[in-house]
């Protein structure tokens, strides 16, 4: 075949194109065509009933009837003629006759007609009354469609609907509990039960209606209401079942999840008893659901304690990207308890290289570049999410303490930081609703939801005031190089009396504050042989420690 020419379409049937053809036509168009065919026919049976009717005129006959001495002779058209006249007297007769019979039955059947649409009318009002919340209109609607439809299983759902919107829960109930009667409405009358328990809190008749519901037909809702009851009692094992066996009712995603925050919960249980069985179950977990934190961490501890300390590595390496977490970098900077702070340093790097603009690895990196007495690390990592966020949490301002106190001491800076610690907005948490939590739980204790936990920051609440607090706002400007004490306490202790010779250190002066340059205290004799050490004296100065000998701040980098 050349180039650019389409190839020629298959052959098909005739019967299957005119189908196509017919469908892709207007309705008016096929409609036309019926009438069309409907002539046609019509015009075919004419003709045939002429061409019968001449044949019978061109071969004549005689027709005989003797009957109780009568003799009645005709010819064979005429008789047949006679004939079906009689025929279409007596179909005549009889539809009247069987109309008059069911008369009365016909009249019945016109006035259930009419009550019907009548009560649909009704219905659909009174379905549109409880949507748009209007309790009276919707109860009179109710009580006049159970006159007019009292076999229709809407009416039942109209009342119970109706009477919740006036409060009336025991005709909530009645209503339910009446469709629980009927095959049809057996499961809407269960699940309507099922809702009434819960709103009492009575989670036993609430679990009981659902299970029952569950045994007649496996529907999402009985699926999901056996296994928050599974999960509220923490019988993990049943909940699991529960999933294993729901597999075309519930999402194939969430079922995985879910089934991953159960084993999970498992292996949690399993940790000291079974630690094999639980980093089986932890394994799973984490293939089902790569980015569940507890999962991964209870991977990486039963892994890193049985030996696997590359393996375990490799895990968190793994979940980093998907779900940063602190307790994830804890776990992974503390793999070998071991390892020096440069140790620890390198492995928060890889972190950091892993996400480098995520904050948990900003972190990381710096409380390990802090252990290891590399503040400028420390406060490189440190600084983007300082200028980024003007209310750092309470997380960031402590380890900007922890840089100044250990570069520094217990300086002016360490001190706001920590004041800035203790207004700071919280860091990020597992938040179930208005449940905050520090540990990871498989489902929230208030409402029994499985996997409800989130981590993340909680909401910041404003102040009474609603004016931000200005210490945030504040920029902290970049320390100076620090004075040494003994120079401070020098300037500081002046000579109390002019004329008389004063020691130039207060004897209540720690050896601490005086560094240990300074040496134990003088004897009187070289007391009255050096003189007074005024503050600033060449004597003074020549007896103080040279930098390099004085205890640098910090701990002891």
């Amino acid at each position: 075949m050349p180039r650019g020419r389409s190839r020629p379409m298959p052959w098909r049937s005739w019967a299957s194109r005119s189908r196509d053809f017919h469908l892709l036509r207007p309705e008016n168009e096929v409609l036309a065509e019926k009438q069309m065919v409907r002539v046609l026919f019509f015009l075919v049976g004419l003709i045939a009933l002429a061409l019968g009717l001449a044949w019978l005129i061109d071969r004549p006959g005689d027709v005989t009837l003797n009957w109780q001495g009568y003799r009645i002779e005709t010819s064979f058209l005429v008789g047949l003629g006679i004939l079906l006249a009689l025929a279409a007297a007596l179909a005549v007769a009889w539809k009247i006759f069987s109309s008059v019979l069911r008369f009365p039955s016909s009249m019945s059947a016109v006035s259930r007609a009419r009550r019907r649409e009548k009560g649909y009318a009704v219905l659909s009002r009174g379905i549109v009354a409880v949507g748009s919340g209007d309790a009276r209109l919707a109860g009179k609607a109710a009580a006049l469609v159970e006159k007019l439809l009292p076999d229709e299983p809407l009416a039942l759902l109209l009342r119970a609907e109706a009477a919740q919107l006036t409060g009336d829960y025991r005709a909530v109930e009645a209503a339910f509990r009446e469709m629980t009667r009927r095959d049809h409405t057996r499961l809407l009358g269960l699940r309507g039960l099922h809702a009434q328990a819960h709103r009492r809190g009575d989670l036993e008749l609430a679990h009981h209606f659902a299970s029952t519901a569950h045994d007649i037909a496996a529907l999402p809702w009985t699926a999901t209401a056996v296994l928050e009851r599974h999960v509220a009692a923490k019988d993990w094992q049943s909940a699991l079942a529960v999933l294993e066996n729901s597999k075309n009712i519930i999402d194939g995603t969430t079922r995985d999840r879910q089934r991953a925050v159960l084993a999970t919960a498992i292996a949690l249980d399993k940790e000291q008893t079974a630690p094999d069985d639980a980093l089986r179950l932890a394994r799973s977990a984490i293939k089902r659901a790569p980015d569940l934190v507890p999962a991964v961490a209870l991977a990486t501890r039963l892994t890193a304690r049985g030996g696997g300390v590359r393996k375990a590595a490799k895990m968190i390496e793994a979940a980093w990207p998907l779900a940063p977490h602190p307790e994830l970098a804890k776990l992974y900077l503390d793999l070998r308890p071991g390892d020096s702070n440069a140790n620890r340093l390198a492995r928060a790097r890889i972190l950091a290289k892993l996400l480098p603009r995520n904050p948990e690895s900003r972190l990381a990196l710096a409380s390990a570049a802090t252990t290891a007495c590399d503040y400028k690390t420390a406060r490189e990592a440190m600084l983007p999410m300082i200028e980024a966020d003007e209310r750092p949490t309470a997380r960031m301002c402590l380890i900007m303490a922890e840089i100044e106190e250990a570069e520094h001491g217990e300086s002016g800076y360490a001190r706001e930081w920590l004041e800035r610690a203790s207004r700071a907005p919280r860091d990020a948490a597992w938040i179930a609703g208005d449940v905050i939590l520090d540990q990871w739980l498989p489902a929230s204790p208030a409402t029994g939801k499985l996997d409800a936990f989130i981590w993340r920051r909680p909401d910041e609440r404003p102040n009474a005031g609603g004016e931000p607090e200005e210490a945030f706002f504040r920029p902290i400007a970049a320390p100076a190089e620090p004075t040494l004490l003994i120079e401070q306490s020098i300037a500081v202790v002046p000579p109390e009396n002019q004329a008389g010779p004063e020691p130039a250190f207060s004897t209540n002066a720690s050896p601490a504050m005086i560094g240990e340059g300074a040496g134990a205290k003088a004897s009187p004799g070289e007391d009255k042989k050096q003189g007074p050490l005024a503050a600033g004296s060449p004597s003074a100065a020549a007896n103080d420690p040279e930098p390099e000998q004085m205890p640098k701040p910090g701990w002891g980098c």
